[in-house]
């Protein structure tokens, strides 16, 4: 039975990060991911946004790990030759809207968004000569990045370190010893083996939740339920009528459907959020209309024909659709009393751009 330092559960582009960060911290480290290749879910089927950390509240783990991961990211791609572009973010507010689009100004300067400016109808048409809107909020450290690059880079970081990553291989128990060593049974490449380890990490995503049912000893009244929710996006082919990222004002269950640039310029809108109960990435031709209806809130010249379907993704939540949104949960050792576990659980969007932020976090716990 191999015995590895720290074991990480799913290579997405924050069990990667966490796997890099626990292997420079010295630890040899294997990454476990259940698909053939990395990101496979939610990390390869978002906007690829930089976030500047304005919308969560306050004091939020969301907001500190989004502002501190913003700020490790940039410096991290330019070293690492990962493409990305720091486009800049315009969220526009209709003439009823000015008080929650002023509200969200002043979230972001005390989350530490710095560069924020507010801009009149005006000052955004002179920017965005398609967009009609009663104000907006200028975000300048706003970016896109490329995601897949990212996450090669965050592989090879943790492989120079000594780590690997092993795929088409799922976790099926982990039981606990006396002496505080995981014994991890897995089934890899249709075979089952088992891992003993002292450190795990579950940073399942859509399946973290389940996840916590199969490690022995996991406190029952801390399980709780997975909440899928569905993101639609569609593309405008050929059209580039955007400079810059352009937001609707935001929701509980997401950011709206907004305009997100690929690295050429083109553009494509999306997430819609529909609620559903299993993981299906179908795009339904039909909920076009809600996407016409939606973006000609702010692009009222967008022409009948234009959006072709493009992709769908899914965020893993632990609240439901009548609930507020929830923040990031790290959940440690001094809260479910089991030494050596971290779970990750609801790592939705900023996840991304809080990747590098979340992996000093976890090794933060280890340390104790």
């Amino acid at each position: 039975m191999e015995t590895i330092d720290a074991v990480v559960i799913g290579a997405g582009v924050v069990g990667l990060a966490a796997g890099r960060q626990l292997a420079f911290a010295g630890l040899e480290v294997l990454v476990l991911e259940r698909h053939r290749r990395a990101g496979e879910e939610t990390s390869s089927r978002n906007s690829g946004v930089i976030h500047s950390g304005i919308y969560y509240p306050a004091g939020s783990r969301k907001a500190d790990l989004c502002v501190r991961g913003r700020k490790l990211l940039y410096p991290y791609c330019d070293k690492h030759g990962v493409a990305y572009q720091r486009c800049g973010k315009i969220i526009v507010a209709g003439n009823s809207q000015s008080d929650g689009l002023r509200t969200l100004f002043e979230r972001g300067v005390t989350n530490g968004v710095d560069d924020l400016q507010w801009l009149s109808s005006a000052e955004v048409s002179r920017l965005e000569p398609l967009v009609s809107c009663g104000a907006g909020l200028l975000s300048p450290s706003t970016g896109v990045v490329d995601v897949h690059e990212l996450m090669t880079a965050y592989e090879g970081d943790l492989q120079a370190a000594g780590g690997a990553v092993v795929f088409d291989s799922e976790l099926q128990t982990a039981t606990v010893d006396a002496d505080g060593m995981f014994t991890l049974s897995v089934v890899s490449g249709g075979e089952e083996m088992e891992i003993r380890t002292r450190r795990l990490v579950n940073s399942a995503g859509l399946g973290a939740v389940e996840m916590l049912r199969k490690i022995q000893g996991y406190p029952a009244e801390r399980l709780r339920k997975s909440y899928f929710a569905k993101g639609c996006y569609f593309t405008c082919q050929g059209a580039k009528p955007f400079k810059h990222l352009v937001y609707p004002m935001p929701s509980e269950a997401g950011l709206g459907v907004h305009a997100t640039l690929d690295l050429d310029g083109s553009t494509r809108f999306g997430p819609d959020v529909e609620w559903v109960d299993n993981i299906d990435y179908h795009v339904d031709p039909r909920r076009a209309d809600s996407f016409y209806a939606a973006i000609r809130e702010y692009w009222p010249g967008l022409a009948d024909g234009s959006l072709q379907p493009g992709y769908a993704g899914i965020r893993p939540k632990i609240v439901g659709p009548e609930a507020k949104a929830a923040d990031f949960v790290i959940e440690g050792p001094r809260e479910h009393k089991i030494p050596g576990l971290v779970n990750l659980l609801g790592i939705e969007s900023p996840g991304l751009t809080s990747s590098l932020a979340i992996a000093e976090d976890v090794e933060a716990v280890f340390r104790g």
